[in-house]
């Protein structure tokens, strides 16, 4: 059985959402934080929140049966990111930060501590608890079945949060996710580019097989130097200013430097 549905839901504001084989892939997009929910947001984080923070949007994975799901949201991702200094990027432009944050959330009445002020997170999406828990693999997810011309069921694209880092490039996390008949793709991006300094991808990708209710997680890291960059798309016919700011094609050029895959099979859980 497969449906669209709307929920009860102020039109404005109402998730989106498709079943399919068991599955339900809700999506939510609102508008960016108050500054009450930004004030309490920063209180329970310990850190001072992106500039836009999109503390309601989230994307939603379940399969009923096995009691399985998996979320991504601004909060849990955010809460990844390093609140001691130790990873901070040690240049000039975390001065200028810094002063920026502290006039921004000078009405907050808290005080910006040392952080990795880029957002830098390694979330990986939120595993619900009461499911079964994703395990190692070397598998990987068929990229030949994605590249098959199915129809896409179900498509959207959430930003969690981003930050212009000082007017001095952008930190981003977005998920898309789309919904063909046999199988779903989830890409959850985070994206940095400081200019001068550095290019920089987190990438998460969740991929469902909804007949036979395997699901296989990767995790992928890449960084470049942002004069290597500028270098290898010299070579090309490339815009690179385009390029520059298009995560798409970055993905390219930018060295792997880490990778992990995680699989879990869902059974039928009721009794």
């Amino acid at each position: 059985m497969m449906r669209n549905s709307t929920m009860d839901f102020p039109t404005a504001e109402r998730p989106s959402s498709i079943s399919i084989k068991g599955f339900q892939i809700i999506t939510q997009k609102r508008p960016i934080l108050k500054a009450e929910p930004i004030e309490h947001m920063t209180k329970k984080l310990g850190i001072a929140p992106p500039e836009m923070i999109f503390g309601d949007n989230f994307v939603t994975i379940e399969h009923e049966q096995s009691k399985w799901g998996i979320s991504f949201n601004a909060f849990d991702a955010l809460d990844r990111v390093d609140k001691t200094g130790t990873s901070m990027l040690k240049v000039a432009y975390s001065k200028e930060w810094q002063k920026s944050r502290e006039k921004t959330h000078e009405g907050i009445k808290e005080v910006v501590k040392p952080f990795d002020w880029s957002y830098t997170t390694n979330y990986m999406g939120t595993v619900h608890s009461n499911g079964p828990a994703f395990e190692p693999t070397a598998e990987s997810i068929p990229l030949e079945l994605l590249k098959q011309p199915d129809p896409i069921l179900f498509f959207d694209e959430v930003i969690l949060y981003e930050d212009e880092l000082a007017d001095n490039g952008i930190a981003m996390l977005s998920c898309k996710i789309r919904v063909m008949p046999g199988r779903l793709l989830l890409l959850s991006r985070f994206f940095m580019r400081l200019d001068n300094v550095l290019f920089r991808l987190r990438d998460t990708r969740v991929y469902v097989d909804f007949d036979t209710s395997e699901v296989i997680r990767e995790y992928q890291c890449k960084e470049m130097d942002y004069e290597r960059v500028r270098q290898t798309l010299a070579a090309t016919r490339d815009d690179i200013p385009a390029v520059m700011r298009d995560p798409n094609k970055l993905s390219d050029i930018l060295p792997l430097l880490e990778m992990r895959s995680e699989r879990v099979v869902l059974e039928d859980c009721r009794t």
